[in-house]
Formats: structure tokens, sequence, C-alpha cells
């Protein structure tokens, strides 16, 4: 098995966006975005998720050798700095390269839809794969939207992705699942499939959660007036969301404010050893 997903505590993915256009930072971290991603290291996350092209909603597509310009050099210093790293892309050609460079994890929200040649590529490299339920580009998602039984069709429509990329030579146990919070979902759509996450575990595969400061915490959080917080008002939220998450052991939770989640985190497992050990 894999290290990366041996049982253990909830791990946490923390984002590093270095594209100018992020809903949740607007391009604050590409100045120096080594640096941020070593400190989102020292701040205790698993793994770094390096993205250099926005799928907010509404966003177009970058061009292929600008994403890799965008990630590579970062992808190189993280890895030259021992840090664990993961990379949001969607595109084949990316995956090969910032694996070659040392990335561990290629987190891939199309779930292979939108590149025809990624899962052969995943195939040949030794790497961990994130497959996400997704149904269009983010400048179309919302449009797609629409669900007799959300669970039931993202199940459903995981185990083709499943399929697909298994067929295509992608081991079974290097595959972890994300159901795509946001993505061709509205709000409703996104606390169903939280609330009923066991569903996923049909599957037998580590589930990654991607909730941190989304349009649907921001709905929820709205004011009186149905001003809605901006997206670094949300952590709060999120944090409990991953607290959820890790009492449910699900695998990994990707956030943007990694300390917060860390705290939810080892809040849980204190409380667990706290039931499990007898106190005189």
């Amino acid at each position: 098995m894999n290290p990366l997903l041996a049982p253990g505590p909830t791990r946490v993915l923390g984002v590093l966006n270095v594209t100018p256009d992020s809903f949740s930072d607007g391009g604050r971290h590409t100045g120096d975005p080594v640096a941020r991603g070593v400190a989102l290291r020292a701040a205790g996350a698993d793994l770094v998720d390096v993205g250099g092209e926005s799928t907010r909603p509404g966003a177009t597509r970058v061009e292929a050798a600008e994403e890799l310009r965008r990630v590579l050099p970062v992808v190189e210093g993280l890895v030259a700095a021992g840090v664990p790293v993961s990379v949001d892309t969607m595109r084949a050609a990316t995956a090969r390269a910032v694996v070659e460079a040392g990335a561990a994890v290629v987190n891939d929200v199309s779930g292979g839809l939108a590149d025809p040649d990624m899962a052969a590529t995943v195939a040949d490299l030794d790497c961990v794969y994130v497959l996400s339920h997704w149904r269009g580009t983010s400048d179309v998602m919302n449009s797609l939207a629409t669900y007799d039984d959300v669970v039931g069709e993202v199940e459903r429509e995981l185990v083709q992705r499943l399929d697909a990329v298994v067929g295509a030579g992608v081991a079974h146990e290097r595959i972890v699942l994300d159901p795509g919070l946001g993505f061709a979902k509205r709000a409703e759509h996104d606390w169903a499939l939280l609330a009923r996450l066991d569903e996923l575990d049909r599957f037998g595969l580590p589930l990654l959660v991607g909730a941190s400061r989304k349009r649907f915490l921001g709905a929820l959080l709205a004011d009186a007036e149905g001003a809605v917080p901006p997206p670094e008002q949300r952590d709060v939220a999120t944090a409990v969301i991953t607290g959820l998450l890790a009492e449910r052991d699900v695998w990994g939770v990707r956030v943007h404010d990694v300390p917060s989640s860390i705290a939810a985190v080892r809040v849980v497992g204190a409380w667990r050893e706290a039931a499990r050990v007898n106190v005189p």
C-alpha cells in the first residue's frame, strides 16, 4: 500500500493556488508560492496541493503551457524543500511532468474526462490518483447541476469513471475518490453528499473531500440581509466539516486554512483516545 493511503488520522491537504483568479485568494500566493507551500507544511499539512488553473465557477481554461509554467517550478521547489506535493490538474502532460519532478499525487477534478490521455498516463506513473465526480468545465458546470437523486447519480457516475481508469491500467489501490462538492452541484446537493457520504464507502477506496470556503458554506453563513461572507470568513465552518469528516474516518480534506483543520483532526483524536482509556 502506498504510505500516503495507509490507515491513520484524516490527512489535511493545504491548498496552494498559483493562479491570478482563484475564488479564495485572488492570486495572493503567486509572488513566492514555494515559501507559502513550506509554511503550509510547517503548519501541519500532510500534502500541499498545487494548482495552476482555476476551477471556480465561470472560469475559463488556461493554455497547457501556461499551467505547466505556473506549477512545475513550484513543485520542484517544494520537493527540494522536502514537502510532499499533490498537483491539481486535468491535463495528462502536466501530470506526467509534475510526477517526474517528484509530486506524489495527481488530483484530477475531472476524473479523467477532461483529457482522454489522463488515465493511461497515470497508469504509467508512480503516484496516487484522486478521481473526482465532474460533469463539465467551470464555465458550464452550473447548468449541469440537475439531479433526481444526487447521491445515487454521483455514485453511478463515479463507478463509470472508476471502471474506465482501472480499465486503462490504474491500480485500484492507488485511487482516491472525491465526490466533487461544488462541481455541477448546488448547495443542497453538497449537503446531501456530505450527509450520505458513507454510501460511497462501498467502493472500499479512500475519500477526499474539498468543502473549504465553497459557495454552499457562504450561503449557509449569509446574514439576515442575504450578504454572503467572503471566502476567508468561512474557515470556521470548514473546520467544523473537517471534524465531522475526521470522526467518520474520511481519508483526507482539501483546505485553505490548514491550522484550523489540523486542530479539528486533533480534537477528534483526543476525544476518541479519552473514550478508549479508562481514566481512574
